[in-house]
């Protein structure tokens, strides 16, 4: 019983964790979009948030934002279908959020004798876990267009269900090379599959075995999160978005979920092609170098490593997507679609065979 009792805080320390971890780095986007887009646009962003009187390079800015959605009147249409135009915010957060489960965020930690995964569960189907619970966002879409009753969320709505169908079809081809690379749905074995050298020097990271899948998954991820350049079911420049008719927690619960979802990509991009927590040469107990000589370590700096390479390759991907929003202009709808149909799913293919091929011989 007490075992069991063990069992049960470190997944809920562990659920914490990884929760604050997901929200605050989300609140913080907010600040990074704001400063990285002042930059490009050679102005000086958000800095006048402070508390008592201190003010750091606009820091505060996420909390501020976060206060005055929970405080903004939460306005809802009398012409509007109440019940599901509440919950339909609710649906996308929930089940974007829900995914960090399956993330590992390191190895293993040894506290004692006492060995401590990384992960919140380690899912035999892991990666098939995130991409159903992602599918299942649209539903919020869906439901958030149809139910404020308003034909330009309708729009939207039906833009975004369209759009996530197309690239979900690349978004998974893309992947069964790299399953085929590494036979497993484990996210934390295709991680240890990567931590194996190539050539007696080369990290086999899914980069170097999966080039072709890797750009094919960054632009059907790209498309995933409907931000720009494939932002057409929310149009910012337009009167057509799936929350129009939304404000004040709700409509921050989208906001949020669309930075959460640039995570999740950057989680995924960093476990499936960037060796996720693995270090180059780094083993469980040190450094060792392909040209001779090694550099042993304590577990808990080994730890700390891992755990450190993992949030740094995040934090680059989470840099790089808003960078591509602030520099490329939008599609047409109709260039979105024959991205998705007639390139994005043809390479997925190539690169299936061409995988095998190689593979075979």
């Amino acid at each position: 019983m007490t075992e069991t009792l063990t069992e049960m805080l470190i997944i809920f320390i562990k659920i914490v964790c990884a929760l604050v971890w997901f929200l605050l780095l989300t609140l913080y986007l907010t600040w990074l979009e704001r400063k990285e887009s002042a930059v490009i646009q050679d102005r000086i962003g958000a800095n006048r948030a402070q508390i008592f009187g201190i003010r750091i390079i606009g820091l505060f800015q996420p909390f501020a934002d976060a206060l005055k959605m929970i405080f903004k009147e939460d306005f809802v249409p009398s012409f509007s279908r109440k019940f599901l135009h509440t919950i339909a915010p609710f649906i996308s957060f929930f089940f974007v959020a829900i995914t960090i489960a399956a993330i590992p965020f390191g190895d293993i930690l040894r506290i004692g004798k006492r060995t401590i995964n990384l992960q919140i569960l380690d899912f035999n189907v892991g990666l098939l876990f995130i991409l159903a619970m992602l599918s299942l966002g649209i539903y919020g879409i869906i439901i958030s267009g149809w139910a404020s009753n308003n034909r330009y969320t309708l729009t939207g709505g039906l833009r975004g269900a369209a759009q996530v169908i197309s690239y979900e079809v690349a978004l998974g081809l893309s992947l069964i090379g790299l399953i085929m690379v590494y036979p497993s749905l484990r996210l934390s074995s295709i991680v240890l599959y990567q931590g194996e050298l190539l050539f007696g020097f080369l990290p086999k990271w899914g980069i170097f075995l999966q080039p072709l899948g890797f750009v094919i998954f960054l632009f059907a991820a790209l498309a995933e999160t409907k931000r720009v350049p494939f932002d057409l079911p929310e149009g910012e420049s337009e009167i057509i978005g799936f929350f129009t008719e939304y404000s004040g927690l709700k409509w921050g619960l989208f906001m949020m979920t669309d930075f959460m979802e640039i995570i999740i990509i950057s989680t995924l991009l960093t476990t499936l092609f960037f060796g996720g927590w693995q270090v180059p040469w780094l083993a469980s107990d040190g450094f060792h170098f392909p040209w001779g000589g090694e550099v042993l370590l304590p577990h808990l700096v080994v730890v700390l490593f891992q755990v450190a390479a993992f949030n740094i390759k995040v934090f680059f991907f989470c840099w790089l997507q808003i960078l591509i929003r602030w520099t490329y202009p939008r599609f047409r709808y109709d260039q979105v679609m024959d991205l998705g149909w007639k390139l994005l799913v043809p390479l997925s293919l190539v690169n299936i065979i061409g995988t095998g091929i190689i593979m075979t011989i």
